[in-house]
């Protein structure tokens, strides 16, 4: 076993620990200028924890030699330890290109910015942000399983996935229910009395959520207007601000279609962190409902810009690979565009 406990303590993210997510013990939330819970800042969910629990992890909650280990099995630190070794070529690749020392050279570990270890919530390692099933993984329907599954179209651009056309990001960030991925993991949020600002670093996906007094007021635009990111409605309740959102755009491919709906918690924990809890209700999607915690902590740095560019330079490539394929009789490659119910840092 590697000696990953200082890392993974390096890596901790500490929660709420009653059930109703107040604050911490002989803490006083901070409140805005008109009295509403302060949540405001520049906060990260970077973590090995995904969505769903990975393979090798039977239960929700982990000890630490567990999460040593499930760090240790993670792709992320499997690519780190590779690339931290000389390289099978010879040490001149090593050099040049392992170290990064050629950093044109995209998509190696370098690059990539998860966290180091497996989150804790409500001072809990986590194999996963799902709580609820015990499964720790999403309970799709056939339906579900179809709309996760199918494959990508090489046609148009128009018709390619959201991510490689700077639309919206590959991770899922800006939500609804809020997602971490291999970079770009800050999200910051602006209060002022009649909305709340949600801006994810990925892409720069926001939400503008219109606030109300109480969730009998709670009203959305009609549904032939979808958004990216869906029609979000929030209010407060004590020093939880609450977040339900439905409509999602139908090209966005988000955890809910149309029909379905998802409810946000966001609860001042310390100066910190945040406590994030999210249902997912779709019977389209699920057999049953589904949801988890999340921990938020203050990030200590600001959001950078995002450059998206892969819509100028990597589209003409992809379709002029494809007609390629297709001039010569061969099958397009096996691609899935990304979904949000799926969790490409999976596995071992």
């Amino acid at each position: 076993m590697r000696p990953l406990s200082r890392i993974l303590l390096a890596t901790t993210i500490l929660a709420a620990p009653a059930a109703f997510a107040q604050a911490a013990p002989g803490y006083t939330v901070p409140k805005t200028a008109w009295g509403a819970p302060d949540i405001q800042g520049d906060w990260t969910n970077q973590s090995l924890t995904t969505m769903q629990r990975p393979d090798g992890a039977a239960k929700l909650v982990l000890s630490p030699k567990e999460a040593e280990e499930l760090t240790y099995k993670n792709n992320y630190s499997a690519a780190e330890r590779q690339e931290a070794h000389a390289s099978k070529v010879d040490a001149k690749s090593s050099e040049e290109f392992l170290s990064d020392k050629n950093a044109s050279r995209a998509y190696n570990r370098f690059w990539m910015d998860p966290g180091r270890g497996y989150a804790q919530v409500k001072g809990e390692y986590r194999s996963s942000w799902i709580t609820k099933p015990d499964s720790g993984r999403i309970p799709y329907t056939e339906a579900g399983i179809a709309a996760n599954t199918r494959g990508a179209n090489f046609d148009d651009f128009e018709i390619r996935p959201l991510a490689e056309r700077c639309i919206m990001s590959f991770t899922g960030s800006g939500g609804p229910v809020l997602g971490n991925g291999m970079y770009n993991n800050t999200i910051q949020i602006v209060q002022t009395p009649g909305a709340v600002m949600m801006l994810a670093e990925m892409i720069h996906d926001v939400r503008v959520i219109p606030i109300v007094k109480s969730a009998s007021e709670a009203k959305h635009t009609p549904d032939a207007i979808p958004k990216w990111g869906g029609d979000s409605v929030g209010w407060y309740e004590g020093d939880t601000l609450v977040v339900e959102t439905v409509n999602s755009h139908p090209r966005q491919r988000s955890y809910i279609t149309p029909k379905g709906k998802v409810t946000e918690r966001y609860t001042r924990w310390s100066d910190g962190e945040i406590f994030y809890e999210f249902k997912v209700e779709d019977p389209t999607l699920y057999t049953e409902n589904w949801g988890g915690e999340m921990s938020l902590r203050i990030s200590g740095e600001p959001l950078y810009e995002y450059a998206c560019h892969e819509g100028n330079y990597a589209l003409p490539g992809i379709l002029a690979g494809a007609r390629k394929l297709e001039r010569e009789g061969r099958p397009h490659p096996e691609v899935r565009p990304f979904f949000a119910g799926v969790d490409e840092s999976d596995g071992e």
